[in-house]
């Protein structure tokens, strides 16, 4: 059976600086469909706006940020669980550092923990430590953690689903004749080096995150499949049905 790791950020799981239900509740729904056929690991932002859903903080004070993490992160799994209790699914929370990742030897110890979970069934939702681990909070890096999730946890591909629901030959926002690439195989630097620009106020992300994540797998020879978190139809085509309906697949050319 192969693995996937799927992520999804912020700009999808939150609305008016609270928690989206319907959205969660579709990803969850969405995540039982795939576990008739993957492995699954979920990657999950949201626990900033989880906790601002309790104490309103001004999110711009990295401490601030630090404090809202950590009492959104309980917050955010129990929503989880109560949503994947309707399918029969016990989820895990497990969250991480970059030290996780800085050898192979702390890469195999995490890597143990996600098998043993996905060998009994369970989900693994996946998030940085967001209580101390500054570079993640400031650099704003959820896709790269899911990159190198995808990569150290062995997982054949990695899935972000964003309110960006492709990639563009050009900024969508500020071009109507903008086209999806379907299939991207390489990553040029100059498009590495735009500037980060998040659409919500509690992502940290945007396209170049993006790109950044799928050019850390594809110099790994290993894929990423980017599509919408808020119209789920292409990713289930994709993953289910084997079709792209939509999205960009970030995948290693084939030699002939």
């Amino acid at each position: 059976m192969k693995r996937i790791v799927l992520k999804v950020g912020s700009a999808v799981l939150t609305e008016n600086n609270r928690i989206a239900r319907d959205r969660m509740q579709n990803l969850v729904d969405l995540i039982a469909r795939l576990k008739a056929r993957y492995e699954v690991i979920l990657v999950s932002s949201g626990a900033v706006a989880a906790g601002y859903t309790e104490l309103k903080l001004d999110k711009s004070v990295l401490a601030n940020k630090q404090a809202l993490a950590s009492i959104g992160q309980p917050l955010l799994l129990n929503r989880y669980k109560k949503k994947f209790e309707k399918h029969g699914i016990l989820p895990a929370q497990v969250l991480v550092t970059a030290a996780n990742f800085y050898t192979e030897s702390q890469a195999e110890k995490a890597r143990n923990t996600i098998d043993t979970l996905i060998e009994n069934g369970v989900v693994p939702i996946i998030n940085e430590n967001d209580a101390t681990a500054v570079e993640e909070l400031v650099l704003g890096d959820n896709d790269q953690l899911s990159a190198y999730t995808a990569y150290h946890f062995n997982a054949d591909l990695l899935v972000i689903l964003s309110d960006i629901n492709a990639y563009y030959d050009k900024d969508p926002h500020c071009h109507d004749d903008a086209c999806v690439r379907p299939l991207v195989h390489a990553i040029k630097a100059e498009e590495l080096s735009k500037e980060v620009t998040p659409h919500n106020s509690f992502a940290t992300g945007g396209i170049v995150t993006k790109l950044k994540a799928a050019h850390f797998l594809l110099e790994r020879g290993r894929s990423m499949f980017l599509a919408s978190g808020f119209e789920l139809e292409d990713v289930e085509n994709f993953l289910l049905h084997d079709t792209q309906s939509g999205g960009t697949l970030f995948t290693p050319e084939v030699s002939a």
